[in-house]
């Protein structure tokens, strides 16, 4: 059984004294690929030294995700755009990217700013996006629209929504389903209305160190607890833990061309 951690922060602090022991337990557990989004100019060191340390085994994202947007986003926004030009790492998608309104909307001009400049560049560089929203789908499906739907593909990392916002993303065809140990709360609705969604949209991740899966919960997550994530969809369609893995695990692989 092999399965892909989609959507991972390992290379941040809270792993450093770890690492090594992280990356063990999730080869251990069938985990071939973890891929990496990053955040911000600051992030963007780690993340390559992660991948150097771990070649061919953690992929490199590269984006500006909105909660670091403000109104001197500019600068910040180049630089990553630069990052682009470097030959020594292939940057499997742009992210992660996208609107946050949880926790801020002073910036929500600059936030769909910057959002929909980097849909752009995923279109000149014919690479997906790994799309952040919170509390912010419509709008982000807004900016999806204008920019070209038909012409982006990627994925809705983390997604918790309810069943309508689940019907605002399925007809955007291109696009994957990000599943983690959301799924598994016990407050949480969306294995009530998940199998709306074919198998075939569906990508698997942890978003570690945050958001652990039950029985972890309060833990730092990590790759090797995305088990039961995958545990936890073979409830949800009613199916075996080898075809939740084979499938996520080609969807991944397809979505990220990593072949």
């Amino acid at each position: 059984m092999y399965l892909i951690d989609s959507h991972s922060h390992i290379y941040q602090k809270e792993f450093d004294n770890d690492r090594d022991n992280v990356i063990f337990r999730a080869r251990q557990c069938g985990i071939n690929k973890i891929l990496l989004p990053n955040v911000d100019r600051e992030s963007i060191p780690q993340i390559q030294s992660v991948c150097n340390q771990y070649p061919d085994y953690c992929y490199p994202m590269m984006g500006l995700h909105p909660t670091s947007v403000n109104s001197g986003y500019q600068p910040e926004l180049e630089y990553i755009r630069k990052q682009f030009e470097d030959t020594r790492y292939r940057y499997i998608a742009v992210g992660e990217i996208g609107l946050d309104l949880y926790w801020d909307k002073t910036f929500l001009r600059e936030q769909i700013i910057v959002f929909e400049d980097q849909l752009k560049w995923s279109i000149d560089l014919q690479l997906p996006v790994v799309i952040h929203s919170r509390d912010a789908i419509s709008q982000v499906v807004e900016c999806i629209q204008r920019v070209g739907a038909n012409l982006l593909r990627g994925v809705f990392h983390s997604f918790g929504g309810n069943e309508e916002e689940l019907h605002l993303l399925l007809p955007l065809e291109n696009f994957m389903i990000g599943i983690n140990g959301v799924v598994t709360f016990k407050n949480s609705t969306l294995h009530q209305h998940l199998h709306l969604a074919p198998l075939n949209r569906i990508i698997i991740e942890t978003d570690a160190p945050y958001l652990a899966p039950v029985p972890y919960r309060g833990k730092c997550n990590e790759p090797s607890y995305i088990v039961e994530v995958a545990k936890k969809l073979a409830q949800i369609y009613q199916t075996d833990l080898e075809e939740i893995a084979g499938q996520t695990t080609r969807n991944a692989e397809t979505l990220f061309r990593l072949f």
